[in-house]
């Protein structure tokens, strides 16, 4: 089974259970977007995180077998056009030459690692209507001759 198809099944499987990502990733003792993104098929499980998650969703093996297989990293191109994703990508575009200026002023040269990585999502209330709050947390890598 691909990765693909093993994400769809946990998709249909979660919304049929009536469970939300954090309660799944509350069964694994994982973090929240790191768990939802190995399910979708971008990073692999261990045999008992996959094992887990398709007890709780009632999956077959196989999609356990799958989710503990090492992606091929990166996004499908269809979902591009996501406006939910599309939406990230237009604010990089907009806003990643400014942070990158700010980031080397701030450290030097270098990048921040994705590797050596957080990210976490929330909600804000405002009176215009409530805010979300995404953080990316990356070590600092310099560039070093």
């Amino acid at each position: 089974m691909s990765r693909r198809d093993a994400a769809a099944l946990v998709r249909t499987a979660r919304v049929r259970q009536g469970l939300t990502w954090a309660a799944i990733a509350q069964a694994l003792d994982a973090p929240l977007v790191r768990t939802t993104a190995a399910l979708l098929g971008q990073h692999p499980m261990s045999a008992e995180q996959a094992e887990t998650a398709c007890a709780l969703l009632g999956l077959e093996d196989a999609v356990a077998e799958a989710l503990q297989q090492q992606p091929a990293r990166g996004i499908d191109p269809e979902l591009l056009q996501d406006p939910t994703i599309y939406r990230f990508s237009e604010a990089l575009a907009v806003y990643g030459p400014a942070l990158k200026e700010l980031i080397h002023e701030e450290f030097g040269d270098g990048i921040m690692s994705a590797i050596n990585f957080k990210v976490d999502i929330s909600r804000r209330a405002h009176p215009d209507g409530d805010r979300v709050v995404v953080t990316f947390d990356g070590k600092f890598l310099d560039y070093r001759w």
